[in-house]
């Protein structure tokens, strides 16, 4: 039987982040990917924001991993020719109430690290953006916008530089654990089997990670995770230079996502999203319909959209931990000795920011394996 010393498990931007780090100092690495290519689902489908840090409690590692993070892939993007732009972010309100929200927000980011936030007035914000309408505001200079495709696709060059090997249309069929190690079972896209022995298995498959836990013979009911879906609304590409930054709501509840926002891509296209939505399965197609939720939620702040600017775009589902209504919960990040599975890496729960923090994640998963 093929003895390989570390098994990554999913090629999302995290897979990869955690498998290149892990080469710099480790020969004989796999990635196993079930798609025909890196970064099909959750790395694929989202704003490509790059978070300053701001929304996290103090301490969390959604904290710790987007303030880290975001420095780590900002330099990471500048040395190797991967296209990005700090934008900047409004976080606005248009009303006392979430002016007065505002405070509390300016406070956490601070307490997170984020130095560089400031708070501006309705005269400041038309300074800076005049079409749009606001009481007030946040400004986060260091907040940007990254070519997601283009830094995976260096993550996985980088990788197979140093070595790595990075196997694609291969299924995970089954772990079983050893007293060195981990028998993993694959099945390839022509149905054959494969097995092999690994002394380090690290989970990293995204919406899949309780499911693959669970498949090891780690089940716990913290792990389980919802799937929360977010549509994305494309605004006509007239409107598209009326704003220089990404301009978002304050966040009106806990939990689920930070409010429908306009997010500029690098091609110089304007988005409305993500929704927050929970579903059982996995489906992205978008209705039509939610346009004019969409107009609704952002016309106060952003008046010069109209409806018949809107058409159906994307959408991508997050892994979360937390489900609809339920308080804060942190990336699982663990290796799993304490419960039975040495040598046994989870990564669960990884959403927003797990983009902007996955360079900083990578760095943890490589100090637990030392």
């Amino acid at each position: 039987m093929e003895k390989i010393e570390i098994t990554v498990v999913g090629a999302g931007v995290v897979g990869l982040a955690v498998a290149l780090e892990l080469s710099k100092d480790h020969k004989d690495i796999y990635i196993i990917e079930a798609e025909d290519s890196f970064g099909r689902s959750t790395s694929s489908r989202n704003s490509e924001v790059i978070h300053a840090g701001i929304y996290y409690p103090k301490d969390s590692l959604k904290a710790r991993t987007c303030t880290e993070g975001r420095r780590l892939l900002y330099d990471f993007c500048a040395e190797n020719q991967v296209a990005y732009r700090k934008t900047g972010k409004l976080i606005v309100a248009v009303n006392d109430a979430e002016a007065k929200d505002l405070a509390g927000l300016l406070r956490n980011g601070r307490d997170n690290g984020v130095d560089d936030l400031k708070l501006l007035s309705r005269e400041q914000i038309k300074e800076l953006e005049p079409n749009i309408q606001a009481k007030a505001a946040i400004f986060s200079p260091s907040t940007g916008i990254v070519d997601s495709h283009g830094l995976m696709k260096t993550l996985a060059v980088q990788f197979a530089a140093n070595n790595g090997s990075l196997v694609y249309n291969t299924r995970l069929t089954g772990i079983d654990k050893v007293s060195d190690g981990y028998y993993v079972t694959v099945e390839d896209k022509s149905g054959e089997v494969f097995k092999f022995f690994t002394r380090i298995f690290i989970n990293s498959t995204g919406l899949n990670a309780d499911k693959i836990s669970a498949l090891a013979g780690l089940s716990k009911d913290e792990y389980k995770l919802k799937y929360c879906k977010g549509d994305y609304i494309r605004v006509h590409s007239s409107k598209a230079k009326l704003i220089n930054r990404l301009i978002y709501p304050v966040p009106k509840r806990a939990g689920a996502g930070l409010g429908i926002h306009a997010t500029l891509d690098l091609a110089g296209g304007l988005r409305l999203g993500p929704d927050d939505e929970y579903v059982q399965n996995i489906n992205y197609d978008v209705d039509p319909a939610k346009a004019g939720i969409f107009y609704e939620s952002i016309r106060d702040f952003l008046p010069f959209i109209d409806l018949t600017d809107l058409s159906p775009d994307m959408a991508g589902i997050r892994p979360k931990l937390q489900g609809p209504g339920e308080g804060f919960r942190d990336f699982i990040i663990k290796e799993e000795s304490q419960n039975g599975f040495p040598g046994f890496i989870n990564l669960i729960g990884i959403e927003s920011p797990g983009l902007t923090g996955a360079l900083s994640i990578a760095g943890i998963v490589g100090k637990l394996i030392k």
